[in-house]
């Protein structure tokens, strides 16, 4: 029974002082949510920053484009492990969800309809930016967990 040795367990003050960007990344938050809730928070973040867009910016398309891609990265950060392919997903979706306040729309449903197409077609690189921003982010953390899970079967 030697391949079940048990750990040792060093109390926090033996440990090795830790390099301070490490300390920075121990301080940020690290919600993990579940593919739904990382597309309703995509979703919610991307209406309330087109909201405030369109209040403090007057629905400038390039200040929301710019605010989508850390919402997009935010997203596939927070998504749990087994969730990791909901994230490139959600980011598209939650981008046209919140391009609507601040399209430009007017003269009714058509006017709006017409309004959302033609932001999402004139900004379509910032979509694909945060869209390719959170496919990256997802592949790096795929390519650590696996990474992890091979580690143990080299030393046994």
């Amino acid at each position: 029974m030697e391949r079940y040795k048990a750990r040792t367990v060093r109390h926090p003050a033996e440990r090795p002082p830790a390099a301070p960007g490490r300390e920075a990344l121990r301080r940020l938050p690290r919600p993990r949510l579940t593919g739904l809730g990382g597309g309703l928070f995509a979703c919610a973040a991307m209406f309330v920053v087109g909201g405030i867009d369109w209040l403090l910016f007057d629905a400038s398309l390039f200040a929301y484009g710019l605010l989508f891609l850390p919402v997009a990265a935010a997203t596939a950060l927070w998504v749990r492990p087994a969730d990791l392919i909901t994230a490139p997903i959600t980011a598209p979706i939650a981008f046209a969800l919140g391009v609507w306040p601040v399209s430009g729309g007017s003269g009714g449903f058509a006017g709006e309809i017409m309004g959302l197409v033609s932001a999402l077609s004139l900004h379509a690189g910032w979509l694909y930016a945060g869209t390719l921003i959170a496919a990256l982010i997802v592949v790096v953390r795929k390519a650590v967990l696996i990474g992890r899970r091979r580690v143990p079967r080299r030393v046994a």
